[in-house]
C-alpha cells in the first residue's frame, strides 16, 4: 500500500481508504461481515476510514466504532454531518446549533474521544460559511476534532471558505471530498487545481461511478432484474438516456484498455483515480467482503502514460459524461422559480 500526505496537513493516508456508506441498513445488514470488512481493510494497509452520521442513520458509525476498538490509534477516522438525522428540521445543515450536537452524537456512536477529520457533507446554502467555520474551529480547539474538511463543495465555495478562515482567524479546511472517476472528471477542471493551490488533500469518492465501472452493465446485454437500472429507472439509469448509452459504449472500449493493462475494469478504474497527482486517497465503498477483495489489488496497479492517454481519448479530461452525476448544483439551477426571476 502506498501512503501519501493529506495536502499540507502533515498526516499520511493510504492511497486507498475504506468508505462505510454500505455498512448497515443502507447496504449490508450483516454486522459480522461489516466488521470483517473493516478488519480486512486495516490488515491490507488501509489506515483511513470515512463514514457519515447519515449512513444508515448512525448504524455505520456504530459498526465502525465497535470494529476499531483496540485499533483506534492506527486509524485516521473521518465522518461527516449535514444531512437530515430525523424529522426535526434543525437536526440537519451546517448551523452552529446542529454542528455541536452532531459532533457529540458521532463521538458517542463511534465510541471515541476525538474525530480525526470532521467534514461538511454538502454546502449549506442557507448558512453563512462564517457560522460553520466558527463552530468547527471551536471543536478543533476543544480537542474533539483534529482537522476539518468539506465534501462535494464547488471550487468557489472552497475559495470562500479559505478566505473566510484567513480573515476571521478560523481553522481552515484541510480536505475536500469530490466525486471522481473515469466517467466523472469535472473535478480536474476546477476543484483539484483549487485544492492544490490551498494545500488541501482530496479524498475522492465513487471511483466505480456507482457500479458503472465494474463491468456488470454491458451494451450487448440487458441489465439484470435486480440491478440499479430496475431499482432506479430514472435519469441516467434509464437505459435509453444519452448518459447511459454513452457509458455503455465507453465500458466496451475501457475493457480493452484494462485487458492491455493486465487487469479488469475495476482495477483500471481505481488505478485511474489514484493516478491523478492531486488525489490523496481513493475511497472504496464495498458492500461485501468479496467486493473489497476485488478492489484491493488496484493498490498495486500503476498505469503508464500511454494507457492514461487512451483513457483520455475515450473520456476527455475535465468532463462528466452524464449530468446525472453532478453531486452539487446551486439552488438557482435546481429550482425553476429562482431560474426565472
Amino acid at each position: 500500500m502506498d501512503y501519501r500526505y493529506l495536502g499540507r496537513s502533515g498526516v499520511q493516508v493510504s492511497a486507498l481508504s475504506l468508505g462505510a456508506m454500505s455498512l448497515g441498513s443502507m447496504g449490508n445488514t450483516d454486522v459480522d461481515e461489516c466488521t470483517g470488512i473493516v478488519h480486512r481493510a486495516l490488515d491490507a494497509g488501509i489506515n483511513m476510514i470515512d463514514t457519515a452520521d447519515v449512513y444508515s442513520q448512525g448504524q455505520s458509525e456504530e459498526i465502525i466504532g465497535a470494529a476499531i476498538a483496540g485499533r483506534r490509534d492506527d486509524v485516521i477516522l473521518a465522518t461527516k454531518f449535514y444531512n437530515p438525522m430525523g424529522r426535526d428540521r434543525n437536526r440537519r445543515g451546517a448551523s452552529r446549533r446542529w454542528i455541536v450536537q452532531a459532533c457529540e452524537d458521532s463521538l458517542r456512536r463511534l465510541k471515541v474521544d476525538h474525530i480525526d477529520l470532521y467534514q461538511v457533507h454538502r454546502l449549506d446554502e442557507n448558512t453563512d460559511l462564517d457560522e460553520t467555520l466558527s463552530a468547527l474551529s471551536d471543536l478543533v480547539r476543544s480537542g474533539k476534532v483534529r482537522m476539518i474538511g468539506s465534501s462535494t463543495f464547488p471550487a468557489e465555495a472552497v475559495v470562500e471558505a479559505q478566505w473566510t478562515a484567513e480573515r476571521r482567524g478560523y481553522t481552515a479546511l484541510r480536505t475536500e471530498q469530490p466525486p471522481y472517476s473515469i466517467f466523472v472528471r469535472g473535478a480536474e477542471r476546477d476543484v483539484f487545481p483549487t485544492c492544490e493551490r490551498y494545500g488541501m488533500g482530496t479524498l475522492v469518492w465513487s471511483p466505480l461511478n456507482g457500479g458503472w465501472l465494474t463491468g456488470k452493465y454491458r451494451s450487448d446485454e440487458d441489465p439484470a432484474a435486480d440491478s440499479r437500472f430496475a431499482r432506479v429507472p430514472r435519469g441516467a439509469w434509464r437505459t435509453d438516456s444519452p448518459g447511459a448509452r454513452r457509458k455503455l459504449e465507453a465500458v466496451d472500449e475501457l475493457e480493452k484498455v484494462a485487458s492491455d493493462a493486465g487487469t479488469d475494469l475495476i482495477g483500471l478504474s481505481i488505478a485511474f483515480a489514484m493516478a491523478h497527482p492531486a488525489v490523496s486517497s481513493v475511497i472504496l465503498g464495498p458492500r461485501t467482503l468479496d467486493q473489497l477483495e476485488s478492489q484491493l489489488p488496484a493498490a498495486e496497479i500503476v498505469l503508464s502514460d500511454d494507457l492514461l492517454d487512451r483513457i483520455d481519448e475515450i473520456v476527455s479530461p475535465g468532463t462528466n459524461i452524464s449530468r446525472g452525476d453532478l453531486a452539487f448544483e446551486p439552488r438557482s439551477i435546481r429550482h425553476k422559480k429562482l431560474r426565472r426571476r
